[in-house]
């Protein structure tokens, strides 16, 4: 990156940047975020950081692991804005690495808040949400003009784990034409359920992603009202996105990446 005919700004010690992974595949990090990765002195990483990207990252660096993952135990989010905080006092450069991006239900905006009441200096690097990119890479676009003209990210369980009781579910239904639900694997059933009663239709076109942009990504088409149980029909495991909509329709055709791998095992 020396040869860049411009400057990338200085990650200094005692700095704390909130850097996005993307979703998975490491082409997708950005030239800040691997700036970021090569001058660390500590990667503090989520769960869903791809671990081709934190391959990216400085070798003599050190790596704390700070996942958090739904039903399995897990670091405390005020522990980990405290190490931030810890860290950062040492002197060091430490880069919070999360996927995707780590102000979209990423709990970014809880770390910066708690670097801010501490006084630590910080910035923040957007990464590529898996809601616009890994859907992309299932060859289903964000937005279409022959489909939708607008978009909605949910996440699928609020604070407790349960089902947000803060949506407006029979608004939300009506007023959006593509739904992206993060994090909605284990309640997809209710999740359906509630958008059909609000008056969705049961046989829109639905679709679960599983590992986006990763080698392992896996993608099961259905209708709304039969997503839940073809997902567990075919093991789709988290983490999952899933997108409601006429614009999965789209994927029939515009499946670059299954084409892609078509291609390559037709030639090997």
């Amino acid at each position: 990156m020396d040869s860049l005919p411009f400057s990338l700004p200085d990650f200094l010690p005692g700095q704390v940047w909130l850097v996005g992974a993307g979703p998975g595949d490491p082409g997708l990090v950005s030239l800040l975020a691997l700036h970021a990765m090569r001058h660390a002195d500590v990667v503090v990483y989520d769960a869903l950081v791809d671990q081709r990207v934190l391959g990216l990252t400085n070798a003599e660096a050190i790596r704390e692991y700070a996942g958090k993952r739904g039903g399995k135990p897990s670091a405390r989010q005020p522990d980990i804005s405290n190490r931030l905080i810890e860290l950062a006092r040492q002197g060091l450069r430490v880069l919070r690495l999360k996927g995707g991006d780590p102000f979209l239900f990423g709990r970014g905006a809880e770390e910066a808040l708690a670097l801010v009441e501490a006084g630590i200096p910080f910035r923040v690097v957007p990464g590529i949400t898996s809601g616009v990119g890994g859907l992309a890479y299932a060859g289903i676009p964000a937005t279409s003009r022959e489909t939708n003209s607008a978009i909605a990210f949910v996440t699928g369980h609020d604070a407790s784990g349960d089902v947000p009781d803060t949506v407006d579910w029979a608004a939300l239904a009506k007023a959006v034409p593509v739904l992206v639900f993060y994090m909605a694997l284990k309640h997809l059933d209710r999740i359906a359920e509630q958008l059909i009663a609000a008056g969705r239709p049961a046989d829109e076109p639905t679709a679960v992603v599983s590992r986006a942009a990763t080698p392992a990504q896996r993608v099961v088409v259905a209708p709304l009202a039969e997503i839940a149980e073809a997902a567990r029909r075919e093991g789709i495991e988290p983490p999952a996105l899933v997108v409601v909509g006429q614009v999965v329709t789209l994927r029939e055709r515009l499946d670059w990446l299954g084409s892609l791998q078509a291609a390559t095992s037709a030639s090997g």
